[in-house]
Parts: structure tokens; sequence; C-alpha cells
């Protein structure tokens, strides 16, 4: 108790000196606390952006690897499209055998299919062989006996005659994998997993994707609604492929355009999506269900438990026996590439928090050990009248203690009401980026009812307005600017806790007298 009152009287007989210290650690305390903010707003939008973007893991068709061992093998183009029609589909089975495993933590999974369509005109390609078949004919004729008349065989002899018939015939090697239908129907089952739409590559010009997930609405491309003549608001007949008594109605809610670069290939009349027709995932099964023998693909969705898992998960899929023309892809890199920008706001304010903090340690030390040197005569005193080293350097701790954490306290306060403009202004081209992708892609689904798309996340929602980030100072960096102001006390104690120990009270008191 002696100590802890001598500690409070020497800290108002040199208030100077203390008041110094105090707007020191102040200003290290303002600094901290704001610094702190920052990494944490960082923190909680990459943390929003992550729940809302789970990581996922696909199998889809690797058309790289086929065509490369297409040019190894040398096969012809009749020979590639052959073997193509041989590569069968994933079962449902076998996907489930990959789902079996602890790196997954959920399976989904989408249906799309190929249809027919009653008066609508598609784009096809298809290769057309000509074949060239030669037929050779031998007559025999066989005469008579005698002599025979001049220039001719003798009588009772015979002779051969051949003919040749050249028949030119086609023969049409095709894709008969489409053959089951000329339209690929493709279902999804919300907002959030029309990817195409959310990064852009495909874009309502008229009308929008319905908010409907379970009727018979659809969105049909740019290409299709020129090439027929279809305008939003027309209804169209969807003919099952195997069974064409089966028809279906489908309403035309959109259209939209292709933006990637295959819409943009100059050798291609047609981009790879015109004869996309999208729709809801209930109304693909409706149409599964009615008939057994619809050829559907599956595309499935596994849900990773972390990051770590999404290497393992490919190279498990393999070994369990994923063919040679899939691949197994993940959305780890856009995951981090969308959060790259707000992470190195992270990185900098961690940065500036140890510039901060190594600086104003060395500025501790300094203060500390110029007042140590002032108050070497009551050193020496207390140690003559018989004051043990380990209180007198205790005595010290308690009188930086006092002044540092009142001060904390005061510079907490001056950071709490400065963070939030300071961490918005740092933050305020990730979050307008934020804001505009995400107005991009209400524009991308063509401007949906508000009621149902207002609460879609996209991992960009939650950030997209600036006084709605939480850079205030809470309880959480509260605590840890106290524990790293308790610890730069210490650090900053040190130099004056050697030159203690090393004074000699005898030596000091002669050099004052």
């Amino acid at each position: 108790m002696y100590i802890f009152k001598n500690a409070i009287k020497n800290i108002m007989r040199n208030k100077g000196r203390n008041i110094l210290i105090a707007i020191i650690f102040i200003v290290i305390g303002a600094s901290v606390a704001i610094t702190l903010a920052i990494r944490q707003s960082a923190s909680n939008i990459v943390s929003s952006y992550e729940k809302e973007n789970k990581l996922t893991a696909t199998i889809s068709f690797d058309r790289r690897s086929m065509m490369e061992s297409f040019r190894d093998s040398e096969k012809t183009q009749e020979e590639m499209i052959k073997s193509f029609n041989d590569i069968e589909s994933l079962s449902l089975e076998e996907i489930e055998k990959f789902a079996d495993s602890k790196y997954v933590s959920k399976l989904t999974y989408t249906y799309d299919i190929n249809v027919n369509a009653k008066d609508i005109t598609e784009a096809t390609d298809s290769l057309v062989k000509e074949k060239t078949e030669v037929t050779t004919k031998r007559t025999t004729r066989q005469f008579g006996g005698g002599e025979g008349r001049p220039g001719m065989p003798p009588m009772g002899s015979g002779f051969m005659t051949d003919s040749t018939t050249t028949k030119k015939t086609t023969e049409k090697i095709y894709n008969e994998k489409k053959d089951a239908g000329a339209f690929n129907l493709v279902g999804y089952d919300s907002y959030e997993s029309m990817k195409e739409f959310i990064d852009g590559s495909y874009k309502i010009t008229q009308g929008k994707v319905s908010s409907d997930f379970s009727g018979n609405d659809v969105i049909i491309s740019e290409e299709l609604a020129t090439l027929n003549k279809l305008n939003v608001g027309d209804t169209i007949t969807l003919v099952d492929p195997k069974n064409e008594k089966l028809t279906y109605e489908a309403n035309i809610s959109g259209i939209y355009k292709e933006t990637s670069d295959s819409a943009n290939d100059l050798n291609s009349m047609f981009s790879n999506s015109a004869n996309k027709i999208i729709t809801n995932s209930n109304f693909v099964k409706t149409i599964i269900e009615a008939d057994e023998e619809v050829s559907a693909t599956i595309t499935p969705i596994f849900e990773l438990k972390d990051k770590e898992s999404a290497e393992k998960f490919e190279k498990e899929v393999k070994d369990k026996g994923l063919g040679e023309y899939y691949k197994v892809s993940n959305n780890l890199s856009e995951i981090e590439g969308a959060t790259k920008s707000i992470n190195n706001v992270k990185v900098f304010a961690t940065t500036f928090l140890i510039i901060t903090l190594i600086i104003g340690a060395i500025v501790l030390i300094i203060v500390n050990m110029i007042n140590i040197r002032e108050r070497k005569y009551e050193i020496g005193v207390l140690r003559t009248i018989g004051m043990k080293k380990s209180k007198l350097s205790l005595q010290f701790i308690i009188e930086l203690m006092v002044v540092g954490v009142v001060s904390l306290l005061i510079g907490t306060a001056v950071g709490s009401t400065m963070s939030v403009p300071i961490s918005n202004n740092l933050l305020k081209n990730e979050i307008n980026s934020a804001s505009e992708k995400y107005d991009n892609i209400e524009n991308n689904f063509g401007g949906p009812d508000a009621k149902n798309f207002k609460n879609k996340d996209f991992g960009v929602a939650k950030v997209d307005e600036i006084d709605k980030i939480n850079a205030a100072v809470d309880l959480k960096v509260t605590g840890k600017l106290l524990g790293i102001g308790v610890l730069l006390i210490l650090v900053s104690s040190l130099g004056s806790i050697v030159a203690i120990l090393r004074f000699s009270p005898l030596t000091i008191l002669k050099e004052r007298s």
C-alpha cells in the first residue's frame, strides 16, 4: 500500500513530466484504437462475404483434356465425334460416392436436359460426310460351234465383259448427345445459384428473371428471340424429345444476352448460349418425372468445410475413380479475389499498428530513461533507507501504469470518435465498388421485384452503404487495446528497471554531494 500511495504522490508531484507521458499514451491509444477498428471493420466485411459465399467445388466436363487426348491420338473428326458420343455423364450414384467425404459438409445438384420445341428454329452444327460406292459387274457371253463369222469368236466359245457403276451417298456424322433435343433447358433453384448473371456473363436485356422458382417461366437468348421473332410475354411449347405427345407450355419472362468472349467470336454465327433456355429446377423436374427415358445431366455442387479441404477433396475424388474427361474446380480463387482489396486495407492497418507500437515503445523508453536520470537522488535516498530494488522498480512501474491506463482510456475515447470516419474513408473505394457490383448484379437479373431481391446478399449487399460499416471501438477492441497498452508499459519500463538495478546508492549520494 505504501508503494502505491508513494507512486500517486510522485505522479502529482511531477505533473509536467507525467503530462508529457500522458500525451504520448493518448496519441498511441487513439492511433491503436483507430487501427484496430479498421482491422475489425475489414474482418467483418470479409467474414460477411465468406459467410454468404460458401466455398464450393463442382465436377464438370473437361473439354480441353478431351481435345488434347484427341490431338495426341491423331483421330479424324468422325472418330472424335464418335468418341465424344461414348463419354458417359456422371450418375447420381457416382456423385453421392464423391460426396461421402470428410471434406464435404453439404451436397446439392441441379438437372439440365435437352428438349425440342414447336415452330422454333435452332442454331445447329453438324458434319456431313460423302461416301462413294463403286460396283463392278462381270458378264459372260456364250456362242455356238462353227467357224464363226470374220471378226467374231469361233462358235461354241465365250467371252466376259465388265461394267462399273459408281454411286455416291452421304452420311451425317453428328453429336448424338444433342439428338435427344434441339434446345438445352437448364433449371436453377434460386437467384444465388445463377452464377452467370452474378458474374455478368449473362445479362437481361428485356423483361426479367422471374421470382417464381416453381412455375413455367423461361428466359431465352437474344439470338433465339431474333431468329424466331419472339418477345417477352410470348408462349412457347416445349416437347419431350422421347415422346412428342408430351408437351409443356412455357411463358417467356425475359430475354438475355451473353457477354463472355464466346459471344464475340466472329468465326461463329451463334454464341454458346444461343439454344440455352433458362428456367427453374422444378419445371425441369416435372419433365423428367413425366418421362424416365429423358436423359438428364447432373451438375453437383459440393459445399466444402474449409479452405484446406479444396485441394484434398480434388485429390480424393480422382482417387475414387473420376473419369479422365472430368475435372474438379472450386471458387476459392473467386472468394479470395473478391476480398483481396479489403484484406490489403487490413494488412496496411496491421503494418501501421506495428510501426506505431515500435515508435511508441522507443519514445517511452527514452522518456523513462530521462525520468530515471532526473530522479537518481530520490532513488539513492530510498535505497539508502532500505527500500529493496524490487519494490523501487515496482513503484516506478505503478506510476507509469496509472498514467498509461488513464491516458489509454482517454485515447480510446478519442479513437472511438475518429475511427468511424477514418475507417469509412479508407474503405470507401471498396464499399463503393461493392455497391456498384450489387447494382450491376440487379441489372443483370433485369431488376427483379424489390421485395424478392433486396435481401439477396451475393457477398456484397451488407457493405453497400458507407454509414453502415461498424467501425466503432467495441469491448473487443477496447480489451485488445488495454492488453497492448499494458505490454507497451512493461516493455518501456525495462530500461528503468535495468537502470535502477545497476544504480549504487552510495555512488549516487556521493555524486550529489
